[in-house]
């Protein structure tokens, strides 16, 4: 029975989801806490195999991982395996606990899920208006509403906020306003001298910083290396100017900065299934302004 409360929590045990490869969501809710026998152990659950995102929305509680404690506040989340070597919990004299949390079957997501893990951590910060905190919101709302009545509609929901979720951890590392005053400038001397043979050792050499250091860091920040992201500005370009009929394609590698055209062509079959050549006689129709390649 729906209350004036805004909290609750709903559980799905759909039958048919069972007999398909569905995405199963297991439970879905928004609570407050405020009191100490709020505890639980990831190792002692008998609940699993689980996939649990928590958000918090206002007040205070706790989640440890393996030997580490976080403090989980307003626009903090964790992502915990169940079962798994994690605590959560809420303590005396901290505000009352206020979250969004959503229980799944790990069927057909785990992997977006461990490399979500890897991009974002299992203790990320997300922003209230972003789209993952949105769908999950919407998501407690149709359970709430009772709307989430099979299990075509609950997976759909699921692999939707998984979606969203894994869309956000890629494109998280694409804000160059947090980045490193190092990789920023790295990138903006790629994207100025694509045109040129630019080693590793010459741009570490131009940022005044060891190439072991700029390459972990770069692909820490940036989420590929500094030559696959060179690649990616030169194909960009390249797409360009492939729409120009008085260049050939080993003028249009040489332009854009490939050693030789065989290279140039190999790497541009790679990222769009097709030769530079058939590239321009099939798609020059559609009239591309820019293509964009990840």
């Amino acid at each position: 029975m729906k209350t004036d409360k805004p909290y609750g929590i709903y559980g799905f045990r759909f039958t048919e989801a069972l007999q398909h490869p569905f995405c199963y969501l297991y439970a879905v809710g928004y609570d407050k806490i405020n009191h100490a026998d709020y505890y639980w152990n990831g190792l002692e659950r008998t609940d699993g195999p689980l996939f649990l995102i928590q958000y918090t929305t206002k007040g205070q509680g706790m989640f440890r991982l393996n030997e580490q404690a976080f403090e989980m506040t307003s626009g903090s989340a964790f992502l915990a395996d169940i079962p798994g070597t994690h605590e959560y919990y809420w303590s005396e004299g901290n505000e009352p606990w206020e979250f969004y949390f959503m229980l799944i079957r790990p069927a057909l997501i785990a992997p977006f899920w461990e490399e979500i893990k890897q991009k974002l951590g299992s203790v990320p910060s997300l922003p209230p208006v972003s789209r993952p905190v949105k769908l999950l919101r919407e998501i407690y709302t149709e359970a709430r509403a009772g709307r989430i009545t099979d299990p075509y509609h609950a997976s759909s929901l699921v692999y939707q906020f998984i979606l969203e979720l894994s869309r956000y951890a890629s494109h998280e590392h694409k804000h160059r306003d947090g980045w490193p005053d190092s990789i920023r400038l790295a990138v903006d001397y790629l994207e100025s001298n694509y045109d040129q043979m630019i080693s590793l050792d010459q741009l570490a050499s131009e940022l005044h910083i060891s190439k072991y250091h700029l390459l972990r860091l770069f692909s820490r920040t940036v989420g590929m290396t500094p030559n696959e992201y060179l690649n990616k500005v030169r194909l960009e370009r390249a797409v360009e100017l492939l729409r120009r009929p008085d260049l050939s394609v080993a003028q249009v590698a040489e332009a854009v900065g490939f050693s030789s055209s065989s290279y140039f062509i190999r790497v541009f079959h790679h990222k769009t299934g097709q030769t530079p050549g058939s590239f321009r006689e099939r798609d020059h129709r559609l009239n591309y302004d820019r293509l964009f390649f990840d």
